[in-house]
């Protein structure tokens, strides 16, 4: 599971994911510089600790590398939103205490989202019939076998 990115490291990937190409340390550099004064070793050591944890993939290009992003920034938030729930001693109340610092907007991207992920699932958020248990096979609910001819 990853880590959260320290400061410097997300400015740096922030450029990565945005540009969405093979990218070299002389450019981030010239960019991070319009914000903050910075060394291009550290932005090089920088790049290269990502390399390492597995944030980048690199290839050789002349006498430099190209850095690539291995995942997308939304993969990375979806893996960070996963490790703090999977930590909580109660999911449930993480969830509900999450949806609550919602704004409507992030509460309709979830919606979205659900929708996507299940498709059949009623705009109105309720289970489909056959998992509300009001279908045919809720009716053997005591583990019971229903009876043929029914």
């Amino acid at each position: 599971m990853p880590r959260q990115l320290g400061e410097l490291e997300d400015a740096v990937m922030t450029r990565v994911w945005e540009w969405n190409r093979p990218v070299t340390v002389r450019e981030v550099l010239e960019d991070l510089q319009q914000e903050r004064s910075i060394a291009y070793t550290t932005v090089m050591t920088v790049m290269d600790n990502l390399h390492q944890k597995g944030w980048v993939r690199r290839e050789v290009e002349g006498r430099a590398y190209r850095y690539t992003a291995v995942s997308t920034r939304a993969a990375y938030a979806a893996a960070l939103m996963n490790e703090a729930w999977s930590r909580s001693d109660n999911p449930a109340a993480a969830l509900v205490a999450f949806f609550g610092m919602m704004s409507a907007e992030q509460r309709e991207a979830l919606r979205d989202a659900m929708r996507i992920v299940q498709p059949a699932l009623p705009e109105d958020g309720t289970a489909p019939a056959d998992e509300a248990g009001d279908g045919e096979a809720g009716e053997a609910a005591d583990g019971a076998e229903p009876e043929a001819g029914r």
